[in-house]
This record gives C-alpha cells, sequence and structure tokens, in this order.
C-alpha cells in the first residue's frame, strides 16, 4: 500500500510538472518566429590564410572565386527573426501599393469612385473604435492614437502611431500610411524592419475595410440596376466586340452567373486586368427555349473574355484560344444570348 501511495505521489508531480511546462510553452510565442534546426553552423570557425611552403608555385590566380571577408553584426541563431516581411495588399480596385521604410502607400486611380475616399477612410476608423489624435480635413491628413496590435507570435504586443493622409498627384488618388510612433511594451522601437511590417499591417487593415464597402456598393448596385442593355459595337481597329450600357463594376459582378447561363464555365479572372478565361459547352435545346434566344452558332471550346471600362458602360470582346476574336456574326448572336441572359440574372 505504501508503495502504491508514493507512486501516485510522484505521478502527480510529474502530472503537474508537465502541465506547467506545457502552459509555459503556450505563452512563449518567440517559437513562431525561430529558425528550428541545427545551429552547430554557429560554431563553424573562421577561414585560415593558405600558408604556402617554400618553393611551391601556385597557378595565376584572378580572385573570381576568392571569398571576401564580412562581419556580421546582425541577430543569429534564435535571435533571428524569420518571419517575412508583411505584404502590402492591392485590394481595391484599379490599385497598387508602393512600400519604404518612410512609408506605406495605396495608390488609386483618379476617378470618381474614389472621390469620398477621405471620409470613408474616417468612417472605417471609427468603425474599428481607432481614436484619433490629431484631424486637418481641409489637408485630409490625421494623426491617431496609440493602436494595439495583439499577434500570436509576440509575447508583448505593438503599440503604433501613424499619420495617415489622402493626397491628389496627377492621375492618382495615394492613400498614405507613416509611422509616427512604435512601442513594444513600454520600450520605444526604432527598428525599421519592424516600424515598415506595422505600416503594412495598417494600410491593409484600411484596404481590407475599403474593399469590403466597395464590395457591398458594388452588390447594392448590382441588386439595383435591372436588365441590362446589350448592343453590337467594335473596338478601335474595327473588330467587333459587344457594349453593355452599365458601369465596369456592375458588369464585372454579374457576369459570372450570367456566363454560366449561357453555358460558360468560368475557369479563371482576374479584375485588374478585365480577363474571364471560359469555357463553352453547347445547351440543349429547351434551354435556349427558356431563354428565349437561338442557340448561338459559335464552336465549344475555351475562350478569353475581355471585359473594359468606357465609364458608364463597359466593352466585352470573345477570343478563341487561337487569338481570333468572334465574326460579326457571331458576336451580334452573343449580344441577343447576352441581353437575354442579363435579364435572367435579376430573377437570381
Amino acid at each position: 500500500m505504501a508503495t502504491l501511495l508514493q507512486k501516485s505521489k510522484v505521478m502527480k508531480v510529474a502530472g503537474l510538472s508537465l502541465v506547467v511546462f506545457l502552459a509555459a510553452c503556450s505563452s512563449d510565442q518567440r517559437y513562431k518566429r525561430q529558425v528550428n534546426g541545427d545551429e552547430s553552423y554557429l560554431e563553424t570557425p573562421p577561414s585560415k590564410t593558405l600558408n604556402i611552403p617554400a618553393g611551391m608555385t601556385l597557378p595565376l590566380q584572378n580572385g573570381e572565386y576568392s571569398l571576401p571577408s564580412a562581419t556580421s553584426t546582425g541577430a543569429v541563431g534564435k535571435e533571428l527573426d524569420i518571419r517575412p516581411p508583411l505584404q502590402a495588399l492591392a485590394l481595391l480596385t484599379g490599385s497598387r501599393v508602393e512600400n519604404s521604410a518612410q512609408s506605406s502607400k495605396l495608390l488609386l486611380e483618379n476617378t470618381s469612385e474614389y472621390s469620398k475616399l477621405w471620409s470613408q477612410v474616417n468612417n472605417l476608423l471609427a468603425k474599428k473604435n481607432y481614436q484619433i489624435s490629431q484631424k486637418d480635413d481641409a489637408a485630409q491628413t490625421l494623426t491617431t492614437d496609440w493602436i494595439t496590435w495583439p499577434r500570436t507570435d509576440e509575447n508583448i504586443p505593438y503599440q503604433g502611431r501613424y499619420r495617415i493622409s489622402v493626397a491628389q498627384q496627377d492621375y492618382q488618388t495615394i492613400l498614405s500610411v507613416s509611422n509616427e510612433g512604435l512601442k513594444h511594451g513600454e520600450k520605444d522601437t526604432t527598428d525599421p524592419v519592424e516600424i515598415q511590417r506595422y505600416n503594412v499591417l495598417m494600410l491593409n487593415e484600411l484596404a481590407g475595410g475599403l474593399s469590403l464597402q466597395q464590395e457591398e456598393a458594388s452588390q447594392n448596385s448590382t441588386k439595383d440596376s435591372g436588365a441590362l442593355s446589350v448592343q453590337s459595337g467594335s473596338d478601335n481597329t474595327g473588330l467587333p466586340q459587344i457594349i453593355v450600357r452599365a458601369p465596369y463594376n456592375v458588369v464585372w459582378n454579374r457576369l459570372p452567373y450570367t456566363l454560366e447561363s449561357v453555358g460558360m464555365q468560368v475557369t479563371d479572372r482576374t479584375r485588374s486586368t478585365g480577363a474571364i478565361a471560359v469555357t463553352y459547352k453547347e445547351r440543349s435545346s429547351s434551354d435556349w427555349k427558356a431563354l428565349g434566344v437561338e442557340a448561338p452558332s459559335i464552336s465549344e471550346g475555351n475562350y478569353k473574355l475581355q471585359v473594359g471600362d468606357l465609364d458608364n458602360r463597359s466593352s466585352l470582346q470573345f477570343i478563341s484560344e487561337k487569338g481570333k476574336p468572334l465574326t460579326q456574326s457571331e458576336n451580334d448572336q452573343m449580344v441577343a444570348v447576352l441581353e437575354a441572359a442579363f435579364s435572367k440574372s435579376t430573377d437570381k
């Protein structure tokens, strides 16, 4: 009996030790940014100068394969942060990003779509409960209060203050985020890598929220657009194309459902370039009858659909996998087919 009690105590102590160990591991998040592997390379002795014995003649050397001496002062081993830098995301229509140690920028097309960007940014900051310490509406510039960034790969969260501005420059609208202070706990941080990381994090927060607003606005516009007028047209070279009397955003959002309803399966699409890859398979006569149009004479196969932005209108041009656009006759048939399909898509 004494032996069993002693074993029970040992098991309890071992179990408690394991719980304490696991708790310590779960609270220390440094392992998420540390190298995991053999660190014996840190003990590699330095290179030595080659001693040439007296009387030996070496081949001619040009230094092409000589190893230059270097002194490293950066972090090594477990102290090295192996996390990749954050990538600024171009989530908005017609946007691209510029990133530097000083600031992170989202460059947008100077269109009516972004005419209210400043108020949208302010509304988004308020929605996220980010406090503002200074603001100049006339200059479209503000400075945030301290914002805490909880992350699963940091034991102590970083806090940052940011200068956010919206500016017009030539044909672009620029949303810029720059650092006004970064702290790790109570300690100020001047590490340019961390400053850039948290600048990008703030820019992505804004881009993500604005992208969601943009998507919701497009969906509402789509719901209210009703049937769309479709007509035959031609591009600058005289090749046939289809003109849809609706803005690019409306047409782009409705195209996947519309194309599927006429037997075209979307396999890939890129909004920034207006390119959509589709595979066309002939539908039954009853399907075309239900749509109220004659079956088009285009061949089954893969097509690229190029969507163009014509301000309050949009252009569509089907190109076969051999690089040939539709003939005028085929294009006219697709005008009737798509107009009927766009009308049906309002019932979905």
